[in-house]
């Protein structure tokens, strides 16, 4: 029995790593201008796959909701939490001193925090840059500047950006599709630095006898969010499993609304050989005008193997805002 287990563990450990170096000698570049822009939906565009939000994708989203079985997928917020690099939430009450008898009082707290990065979160187009421009070549001018012969910084100033604010992401109803690579692998967590390939999803989507369809929200479970605790935070942060390059370029094909996993970055960290630091974030952000949807809650949606629900969710409006902390729930 325990030869069989020895085993076993050496054949789990040779299809990690196969799986991780198949991918790794690969290295993406920002496409030029004249390939990326303008975007598909036109050079005015600020909201790229948000366009896909349709009624019929509400529609389509309701009827997968038969037993009204609702998966929170945001973890709660708090300072001792998981925040990555100088990030910080800090939370001051403002307490009621009224406590006399037949007095009304109240209590009310002033956060500070990087609303738009922290927690469960939505990342806009906003949040990245490279070589100076933003999602459909829009550049740091004019995220800098309200027009073309301003030269008196204002909305990217302190104001919040003129263009690509989270704002302009529509309220999401659409079809969830849970893709459950851990659960693939018969593994409760991927190991730190795992890079998921196309197989991985197409076959955990095999498994599953499930297929994307446009305008869905892909979560990944990898296992990660199971770190997500004071306890483990220094581990969840050091490095994740998450997707490659070449996963990422196939997701792009399928066309989803948003692609989200349960790490801090949907890809992989650290990722070597790889030019630019977090390349899936400038390949869906950047490039193609697909939003990343950080630190979900996937465990209880794995555990009830719920791979098509509602996902429902909804921003905050922050003009001119990186992204939004979210509460995205799945309903089945």
């Amino acid at each position: 029995m325990r030869a069989m287990l020895v085993v076993r563990t050496m054949l789990v450990a040779l299809v990690f790593a196969s799986g991780g170096a198949a991918v790794r000698a690969q290295s993406w570049e920002m496409p030029s201008d004249a390939q990326r822009c303008p975007s598909k939906w036109g050079a005015a565009d600020e909201t790229g796959s948000g366009n896909l939000m349709k009624p019929e994708m509400a529609l389509k989203a309701a009827k997968l909701i038969h037993t009204g079985e609702v998966f929170t997928l945001g973890f709660h917020l708090s300072a001792a939490l998981p925040l990555i690099g100088s990030r910080r939430f800090d939370l001051h009450m403002k307490r009621s001193t009224a406590t006399d008898p037949g007095t009304r009082g109240e209590n009310e707290e002033i956060v500070i925090t990087e609303l738009g990065q922290v927690g469960t979160q939505l990342d806009a187009f906003a949040h990245q840059i490279y070589g100076g421009e933003y999602y459909n070549c829009i550049t740091n001018h004019e995220m800098s500047f309200p027009d073309t012969t301003s030269t008196e910084l204002s909305a990217g100033a302190r104001q919040g950006f003129p263009k690509l604010g989270v704002e302009k992401i529509p309220d999401i109803m659409t079809r969830g599709v849970l893709i459950d690579v851990a659960g693939l692998k018969n593994v409760e967590m991927l190991p730190a630095g795992y890079v998921i390939t196309p197989d991985d999803l197409q076959q955990a989507l095999a498994k599953e006898k499930v297929k994307l369809e446009t305008g869905d929200a892909v979560m990944i479970n990898t296992g990660w969010g199971k770190l997500y605790t004071v306890k483990d935070k220094d581990k969840y942060l050091k490095s994740s499993p998450g997707i490659g390059i070449e996963a990422g370029q196939w997701l792009i094909k399928q066309n989803p609304m948003l692609v989200g996993a349960d790490n801090c970055c949907v890809e992989v960290r650290p990722y070597p050989e790889q030019k630019m630091n977090l390349p899936i974030h400038a390949m869906f952000l950047i490039a193609n005008g697909v939003y990343l949807v950080e630190n979900l809650r996937l465990e209880e949606l794995a555990a009830g193997h719920a791979y098509e629900t509602a996902y429902i969710m909804t921003p905050l409006k922050i003009d001119g805002g990186t992204g939004s902390t979210i509460a995205p729930i799945a309903v089945r």
